[in-house]
């Protein structure tokens, strides 16, 4: 009797531990599948404010705030953007002064905790960058998708679209070169974003089902007067667009893609971020497993054609070896399979989907070069 009841009690422990660890592997996916739009990844830490002084910010020495190029620094209620670090001006060994360019709203206060974001821009085109625009409703298979849309003289439209931890303000970082280069731009809100339609599960599908509502966009573009479009897509909006490009009904109008950190292995993706919570390494297979089983996710898929294939239209990758969210190699593998249509514009000490933001100059030359032949 005694054995039954120890063999009973060492099943019922396994099966706990075991329904414990499923549970651990679901919550440790969520650091992918339920990432807030417009909130940090797990991937970017927190920096304190040391003090401010005129046009200068002291924010605690960490490899993020030593990152060249230009950010939004984001906090409780604050929002203001930060130039390249000031290595002349003095301060105490534990610090970095970087430049304070403006102070978009609230207030920064010694102590306060802040964190870099791509998102220089706050608010809308008009409000924040001074540029004509439209609020419109791009018609999607959940309802209606918010965009702005910024009208320019050619008939080729430039389709933006964001990615993991960030909203369609992003795309107001290249707004200002796209309108001197009088490309008409449609900035996309799609499903789970603020303002859109939620998700039936509530889940980010890291690109897997939201390309339709990219598709939906590709539509209304060419319904309002694009003769071809160009999806330029921030992490997973980069999925997304190798998705449509490859998918789409209308693909034969999409000319040219423009991928920023693309996610082009979502598992690998997932663990990263489920790592950077804290996740025991022993749990990332299970949350791989969870975000399969909650979402249907399938394990090894290419967003788009397999990457020995390659996009089937000209493609600027900008990439860099400092992504720990999306592994730079499977963009140096794409581009090296199909030189003849992928080009790898390499950027180096820039976190994951802010590439404009360590060289804007640099960015808006490839940009440049790579959209001339499409124009």
């Amino acid at each position: 009797m005694r054995t039954v009841k120890a063999a009973a009690a060492a099943v019922t422990a396994v099966i706990g531990a075991g329904a414990a660890a499923v549970a651990a592997g679901r919550l440790a996916s969520d650091a992918a599948l339920k990432a807030p739009p417009g909130r940090p990844l797990p991937t970017e830490p927190r920096l304190t404010v040391h003090g401010t002084a005129a046009g200068q910010i002291s924010l605690t020495r960490d490899l993020a705030a030593l990152r060249p190029g230009r950010y939004g620094l984001s906090g409780n209620g604050s929002h203001a953007v930060v130039g390249p670090v000031l290595t002349g001006a003095p301060h105490p060994a534990d610090t970095v002064v970087r430049r304070l360019e403006s102070v978009t709203h609230g207030t920064l206060k010694p102590g306060d905790k802040v964190w870099l974001t791509p998102n220089v821009y706050v608010g809308n085109p008009g409000a924040a960058l001074g540029l004509e625009h439209a609020d419109v409703d791009v018609p999607g298979e959940l309802g209606a998708l918010p965009a702005w849309f910024v009208p320019g003289k050619r008939d080729t439209w430039v389709i933006a679209v964001h990615g993991l931890g960030a909203t369609r303000e992003l795309a107001m970082n290249v707004m200002p070169f796209l309108h001197r280069n009088h490309f008409p731009v449609l900035a996309l809100a799609y499903r789970g974003d603020l303002g859109a339609p939620r998700p039936p599960d509530g889940l980010n599908h890291l690109g897997e089902t939201e390309w339709r509502d990219l598709d939906a966009a590709i539509r209304y573009a060419v319904r309002y007067g694009a003769r071809q479009v160009v999806l330029h897509g921030w992490s997973t909006g980069a999925t997304m667009a190798l998705r449509a490009a490859a998918h789409s009904g209308l693909r034969d109008r999409v000319s040219g893609l423009v991928l920023d950190s693309p996610v082009l292995a979502w598992e690998t993706t997932l663990r990263a971020l489920a790592s950077a919570r804290r996740t025991p390494g022993a749990l990332l297979p299970l949350a791989v497993r969870a975000a399969q089983g909650r979402t249907g996710l399938s394990g090894g898929r290419a967003p788009g054609p397999a990457p020995s294939g390659g996009p089937g239209v000209p493609a600027l990758v900008l990439h860099g070896p400092d992504d720990t969210v999306a592994p730079w190699q499977l963009s140096r593998r794409l581009a090296d399979a199909r030189p003849d249509t992928v080009a790898l514009r390499t950027v180096r000490n820039a976190p994951h989907g802010a590439m404009w933001n360590a060289d804007p100059e640099a960015y808006e030359e490839a940009l440049r070069r790579f959209l001339t032949p499409l124009m």
